[in-house]
Order: C-alpha cells, then sequence, then structure tokens
C-alpha cells in the first residue's frame, strides 16, 4: 500500500501537539511545514526538547544538535492553575488557549481542566490581574518523557476542533454582518411596497444548530461539565466563607478597557453576555480579528 503522507505531515507526527508557540510558529503544523519547506531547523521545540530532536532528525536523516536556546528550555511539564479569588471574569486567557482548556463566563472566575492544559503558557500574557500561575507536575520529567503521544494525539484533535470553531464564529459574524447590510439596504424598498417577512420564515441567525454526535465532543462536554460543577461548588464554599472572587468591581481603568473590548467582540458575534463556556457553541473564545490593545497588566493581589 503507498504513503501518501506527506514530510509535513511525518514532521507534525512527531512533533508534541502543545501548540506553544515557542518554535516561532503560531501552532505545531506551521513549524511541521517550516522545517518541510526547508525554512525552519528541527531543533525549535522546546517542548520536544532532546527526545524529539533525535526523533525529527532521524526521520530527516540528519544530525542530532542541541535545542536552540532561543526558542526556550526543556523543562517539566506546567499546569496552569488560576487564583480563582483574583480572577475577574475577563475571558482573555480563554480566548488564548489553542486548545480550549479553560471554562467560565464573563465576569465569573474561570479555571483550567487540568486533563485537557498543554502547560503552553499562551494564557498567562493576556491575563490582566496576573492570577494564573504555571506549575511544574510531573517532577523530574522533561520533554517527552513528560508527556505521552496519546496526550499529544488528544491536544492535536481539540486544536483543530478549536480552529474549526473559530472559523465558524468568524463566518457566522460575517453573514451576520452581510444580512443587516442587505436588511437595511431593503427596508426602505420594503417599507415603501408594503412589504412584509413570510410567516413563519427564519433568518440565518434563527436556523436551528445541528448537534454533533460525535462521541469525542460529548467526552469533552461531559468533562467541561464536570469542571463546571466543581467550580460551581468550590465558589459557592468560597463565597460562604466571605472568600469569593474580589476584583471584580474597582478594577483598574485599562483592565476595564480589556474587559469591555472582550465584550464587544461577544457583541458582534451574536453571543449573549452569559455565554462563555467551551461545552457548547457558540463560546466566549472569539475569534482574534479584533483584539484589545496590549497593556501593561496591573497588579492586583
Amino acid at each position: 500500500m503507498t504513503d501518501v503522507k506527506t514530510l509535513a505531515d511525518r514532521i507534525e507526527d512527531l512533533l508534541p501537539q502543545t501548540q506553544c508557540t515557542k518554535c516561532g510558529y503560531p501552532a505545531c503544523r506551521p513549524y511541521a511545514e517550516a522545517i518541510a519547506s526547508g525554512e525552519a531547523n528541527y531543533n525549535q521545540c522546546p517542548p520536544g526538547g532532546a527526545e524529539g530532536i533525535a526523533r525529527l532528525a532521524a526521520l530527516l536523516g540528519k544530525p542530532v544538535i542541541p535545542l536552540n536556546s532561543a526558542n526556550g528550555v526543556e523543562r517539566p511539564r506546567p499546569l496552569a492553575v488560576i487564583d480563582e479569588q483574583v480572577c475577574i471574569g475577563c475571558t482573555l486567557c480563554m480566548q488564548a488557549c489553542p486548545v480550549d482548556a479553560i471554562v467560565g463566563a464573563p465576569k465569573q472566575m474561570h479555571t483550567v481542566i487540568a486533563e485537557l492544559c498543554t502547560g503552553c503558557d499562551l494564557c498567562v500574557p493576556p491575563c490582566p490581574v496576573d492570577c494564573i500561575a504555571m506549575l511544574p507536575v510531573t517532577g523530574e520529567a522533561t520533554g517527552w518523557d513528560a508527556w505521552s503521544q496519546s496526550e499529544a494525539d488528544a491536544a492535536r484533535a481539540r486544536h483543530n476542533r478549536h480552529e474549526g470553531r473559530l472559523a465558524r464564529e468568524r463566518d457566522a459574524a460575517e453573514a451576520r454582518a452581510a444580512a443587516r447590510r442587505a436588511a437595511s439596504a431593503s427596508a426602505p424598498a420594503a417599507a415603501a411596497s408594503g412589504a412584509v417577512p413570510a410567516s413563519g420564515a427564519t433568518t440565518p441567525s434563527e436556523a436551528p444548530a445541528t448537534p454533533s454526535a460525535d462521541d469525542a465532543e460529548a467526552k469533552k462536554r461531559a468533562i467541561i461539565q464536570a469542571a463546571l460543577e466543581r467550580a460551581r461548588k468550590k465558589k459557592e464554599e468560597l463565597a460562604a466563607k466571605g472568600q469569593g472572587p474580589l476584583n471584580t468591581e474597582n478594577v483598574s481603568a485599562d483592565v476595564q478597557a480589556q474587559i469591555d473590548a472582550a465584550e464587544a467582540r461577544r457583541r458582534r458575534l451574536g453571543l449573549a453576555s452569559g455565554e462563555g463556556t467551551h461545552g457548547s457553541e457558540p463560546s466566549s473564545n472569539e475569534s482574534d480579528e479584533s483584539k484589545p490593545p496590549s497593556s501593561s497588566p496591573p497588579t492586583a493581589r
């Protein structure tokens, strides 16, 4: 049987799929394509570490070389942990997560699903109140010793679903914008003729969504619902002790500007303010088409 996999496919199969961008590319797949085309070297993936470089070298028929220190260092795998009393529910970390491992809702505390976190660090920079810590969870084990092929495969599948969802949200937002423009253009003519929409007609935004029957999606929803339930119970326990989220009201102007920008994107995407979990679509992980300008994160401890 002929193997139809391209070189980029084979390289991607050997990457840890943390989607961390430390290689200098936006995800593992673009990095694999860059290696295949000769644009990038095969020693730019810190999560893969020395073993990852050895795997790629064997595939490419090249010598094993050290990890490029400009891209980072090989280290124990970290887990993102959110200080829920400091979290202000801005959703910026959710938008940054490439594998949808963070759940929450606007102005509510968020939580990380430990089983899904790849330790990519991408949720840390956008947090305006510095409430996310990356804690090592694999002891002395680093690189592929701290990560498994099954975990890599699962992370790649989640990332692909994440990218697909963002594309659907962008398409839906564009469709709604086009529908509004068409409605605005046709309104004068309709008013002049006295025409009204046919009874029972549905607009594109009213079209019913088709639920997925995919087993992986069902399992993902179950994991997320369990995490949300744990977060809800923890929130109730903290509130009963007077230890609920402390920074939801008197935040700085910079932080409030980032929250307002995130909520503006939700409105443009047609998402209600209460939506925001990754268990169903749409979610609050909006597209990157209009991120708020970066600002120096204030300390809110």
